[in-house]
């Protein structure tokens, strides 16, 4: 008989590791890991400091986005470094009414920028003289009474060649002074953080970071700033920006990130961009997903304030038509029949309505605006002539050819001259 010990198969020499058993009164055994749990990196002065800055702002004033929170950190941020950057980025700061939170943004930005410079209504000689090789913050509360009208834009012409031309590095403006009358340059760069109602220029909105403001809900709270209690904390953050920025600036000036926006829209943004990859960590995901999404934003924006002026011109001479197309139209009734045609958009361009200042701004691109003419009766009134849109109505929407219709004669057409609508 074959010897059972020779005929059981070998098992391999393998240890069995088995489920863990807890046994009275002894301690449990950890459980070997596989993998050792990465330690998480440590984080940086820079994602700290960014991360406080945030999280004040978010203490003191309701944005419309969390990529506003980012844009607005990182601007602050880059003005610490202003003469590292090849163009200076505006901080657009608008909101379409009173109360929406532009003034207190711009009060906590303040305590928090380099070399905070704060101006109401300055002129342009005054604002052009305080800017130095080493250039404060511009900082404009109450923009809108620079640009808010055509006349008060007017005055204020060089104003907006300032802001424009500080955009970009090595763009002086050049005054006679002195009693030999010599030629002297004054520089022009430097970052600047403009509040108000209502768009700016579209000159200065295309060289800006565009934060618009809307007034808060019921229940959204914020904490109100005061300055001597409230402006320590920021003057600190103010103090560990220089600290961190300071020794990266030949870095900040050797960066060239990449951009997921192009043109003009590249240099404004690129400051900011280049900041976020100093500090590392999340911020340039944060910083690039801000720029493409604000940048988109702003681009539609534009794109339909363009498409409404062209609604506008279109509207207009179907309200001329309407009419009986007279010589000259009285602002107010031509804003009667815009206001009351439920199919356009302008009964609800404001509370109001459209009003003779947004119509006014609305035309100033087509070189069109009202003025005191005589109507019937010899009665004076503010209003436009026909005359006055031929050109625009013929280059941005001209009538479409007429076409022959059946039962005219031929080498003759018919136009449909009926207005789409009657106005109430």
């Amino acid at each position: 008989m074959d010897d059972p010990a020779q005929s059981t198969p070998s098992l391999p020499n393998t240890a069995v590791v088995w489920p863990p058993v807890a046994i009275p009164g002894r301690p449990a055994e950890p459980v070997p890991s596989s993998a050792e749990e990465p330690e998480p990196a440590p984080v940086s002065e820079g994602e700290a400091v960014l991360a406080e800055l945030r999280e004040q702002l978010r203490r003191y004033v309701v944005l419309p986005s969390g990529e506003a929170f980012t844009a607005v950190t990182l601007w602050v941020a880059a003005t610490h470094l202003q003469t590292a950057w090849q163009h200076a980025p505006r901080l657009a700061v608008v909101g379409p009414a009173k109360r929406c939170g532009k003034s207190r943004l711009l009060d906590v930005i303040t305590e928090s920028v380099h070399d905070p410079l704060i101006t109401v209504n300055a002129s342009a000689a005054a604002v052009f003289r305080s800017i130095t090789a080493t250039p404060p913050t511009l900082l404009v509360d109450e923009a809108d009474t620079l640009f808010g009208s055509a006349k008060v834009a007017e005055k204020n012409e060089e104003m907006r060649g300032l802001l424009n031309a500080g955009h970009q590095r090595n763009r002086p403006t050049l005054r006679v002074s002195g009693p030999n009358h010599e030629v002297a340059k004054f520089p022009t760069f430097a970052m600047a953080a403009l509040a108000g109602i209502g768009d700016l220029p579209d000159t200065i909105m295309d060289r800006s970071i565009v934060i618009r403001m809307r007034r808060r809900r019921p229940g959204e709270k914020v904490a109100e700033f005061r300055t001597f209690r409230d402006t320590p904390p920021l003057h600190a953050l103010r103090d560990r920006l220089v600290a961190w920025l300071t020794p990266l600036h030949a870095d900040a000036m050797e960066l060239t990130p990449a951009m997921p926006v192009e043109d003009r829209a590249a240099d404004t943004w690129q400051p900011l961009v280049t900041v976020a990859d100093l500090a590392g960590g999340a911020w340039p995901d944060l910083a690039r997903t801000a720029c493409r999404i604000m940048a988109k934003h702003e681009a539609e924006h534009d794109q339909d304030r363009s498409s409404l002026g062209i609604r506008l011109l279109a509207d207009i001479r179907r309200a001329f038509t309407t009419e009986g197309n007279p010589p000259a139209l009285r602002t107010s009734r031509l804003l009667d029949i815009l206001n009351q045609d439920d199919e356009t958009p302008w009964a609800e361009y404001t509370a109001n309505g459209l009003t003779p200042r947004g119509l006014q701004l609305l035309l100033r691109e087509y070189g069109i605006s009202s003025a005191t003419r005589r109507f019937h009766g010899n009665v004076q009134a503010k209003g436009f002539t026909r005359v006055q849109f031929a050109d625009s109505w013929a280059r941005y929407c001209p009538e479409p050819a007429p076409e022959a219709t059946t039962g005219t004669c031929p080498g003759t057409t018919r136009r449909d001259s009926s207005p789409r609508r009657s106005a109430r």
